[in-house]
């Protein structure tokens, strides 16, 4: 056989492509060649190959080779087409007879001693493998990132000599164990936030119907320490959930707890790109290593810009679109916004600590748009606490307490609508919002009063659901609606 087809995969952002190795044999002089639109990493392969092939005890053929990599209007990167172009020339040279079914997938990095070495992105191609049926075989290296995920159908190799062994059915190969109990993660208690019972209510809504937040006040008053404590009294992810955040982490190098959602803190100083993704090739951002998740902006007027008004599709779509000269491609970026921010620039807005003009006032407050304050869902102004609370050593209650209230109501959720209250579209809110005449009548005045959009009108429906489940209560009543008006819009944002 001078010819050999095999199986593999590129990837394109979070998203697995399949490519075709195509090997051939040819009279003239020796020399490989690989075409396909492969980048440099991808050429030099032909060197990797031929020492893994010969190291590994076979004879690298004297004979004009040609490897295509197809389509060939995709873009080839990555080490992981060395792994079938060396088994391609294997089996086209006549030194390995395979009984290779036409559904098997190989992945992998060779080192110049034939041994197999982890790939980025393999976690992508096992799910998109799984969704094929197709059998995947990948480097053990890569065992850990796809244990919480996959068992059969991935095959195990740490050198090329076990793949070869494998493919002519002399030996056979591990499949990745699963994990007999995921780990918990170990998040901050709220029990250590001692007084800020509103801040602690705002949190429990948020995290009940996955709604956005915004938390402004002071230095010092106690924004951050209740915000970075939200994790922790999250729901579980989905299983569809922890799978994609995982493929993000993986593809940017990160380690993934499979059961827990994730929590993404950037600088105030990290840029659009930082926060959206992009670069030369698609490179998730913060938005979407937050997924299922929480992206927590502290010092939100801080940021450029540029870069907040960059979240406000990802906050109304759930995804970010990227578009480059050479690709375009989409990312999930279902996260949940937490946001903190001083009242002024110097942070003591309201009383005689401050010394800033009402135009430096004006002007940092400006930095953060009308159409991105109205994708948040709830407005907290944060007071100082009382500082005799802080000395007494007051009991609080842990998140463990809060957690059970938080996925009680969020499972109410998502048995009466299949989602989360934050995802509820305008068009199902006659069907699942179940308000009282009541309680509309007293929208309709709120709406006329303050002014608000319809999308702040929806927004606000959907926190009154959330805090409606929070009371297990099946019907939005006044009381419902009337608090997430008070947690609508701070003072400080007010003409």
């Amino acid at each position: 056989m001078q010819l050999a087809t095999l199986l593999s995969y590129t990837t394109l952002g979070i998203e697995a492509l399949e490519v075709q190795i195509e090997v051939h044999l040819a009279s003239g002089l020796p020399g490989l060649t690989i075409v396909g639109l492969a980048e440099t990493e991808v050429r030099e392969s032909r060197d990797r190959v031929r020492s893994a092939i010969i190291n590994s005890g076979f004879e690298f053929p004297a004979r004009r080779i040609t490897v295509n990599l197809a389509p060939a209007d995709l873009p080839k990167h990555g080490g992981k087409f060395d792994l079938p172009i060396a088994l391609g020339i294997l089996v086209a040279s006549g030194q390995v007879n395979p009984s290779i079914s036409k559904n098997s997938v190989f992945v992998g990095e060779l080192a110049l001693s034939g041994k197999i070495r982890s790939i980025r992105n393999a976690l992508a191609i096992a799910a998109k493998c799984q969704e094929r049926t197709q059998t995947l075989f990948c480097p053990k290296e890569n065992a850990r990132e796809l244990e919480p995920f996959f068992e059969q159908q991935v095959w195990l190799a740490e050198h090329l000599l076990e793949v070869t062994a494998a493919i002519q059915n002399q030996k056979s190969l591990a499949h990745p164990q699963r994990p007999l109990q995921s780990a918990q993660g170990k998040y901050l208690d709220l029990a250590e936030v001692l007084g800020h019972q509103q801040a602690k209510r705002a949190l429990e809504i948020a995290a009940a119907g996955r709604h956005n937040l915004l938390m402004t006040g002071p230095p010092g008053s106690g924004k951050s320490m209740p915000a970075n404590r939200l994790a922790g009294i999250l729901p579980p992810l989905s299983a569809k959930e922890a799978l994609t955040s995982a493929i993000i982490h993986a593809s940017e190098g990160l380690e993934f707890d499979s059961g827990q959602p994730s929590f993404r803190s950037p600088h105030h100083t990290s840029s659009a790109v930082a926060l959206v993704g992009g670069c030369n090739f698609p490179k998730a951002g913060e938005v979407s290593l937050a997924h299922a998740g929480v992206l927590f902006l502290d010092e939100f007027a801080e940021f450029a810009s540029a870069a907040l008004q960059s979240l406000r599709e990802p906050l109304e779509n759930g995804e970010i679109t990227l578009s480059r000269a050479n690709y375009k491609c989409r990312l999930p970026a279902h996260f949940q916004l937490i946001a903190a921010m001083n009242p002024c620039p110097c942070g003591y807005w309201g009383s005689e600590r401050c010394r800033c003009s009402s135009s430096n006032i004006k002007r940092y407050l400006t930095r953060i748009s009308g159409p991105l304050l109205d994708r948040i869902d709830l407005h907290l102004e944060v007071r100082q606490p009382d500082r005799k609370l802080l000395l007494t050593g007051k009991h609080e209650e842990p998140s463990s307490d809060i957690r059970r209230r938080v996925i009680q109501a969020r499972n109410m959720a998502i048995a009466r609508q299949g989602q989360s209250n934050a995802d509820l579209k305008a068009s199902q809110f006659k069907e699942f919002l179940l308000a009282t005449i009541d309680c509309e009548n007293l929208m309709q005045e709120a709406a006329e009063r303050l002014q608000l959009s319809a999308r702040v009108i929806h927004r606000t429906f959907r926190v009154a659901r959330t805090i409606a489940d929070l009371g297990q209560s099946e019907q939005v009543a006044r009381a419902h609606l009337a608090e997430a008006l008070t947690l609508r819009k701070p003072s400080i944002f007010q003409d």
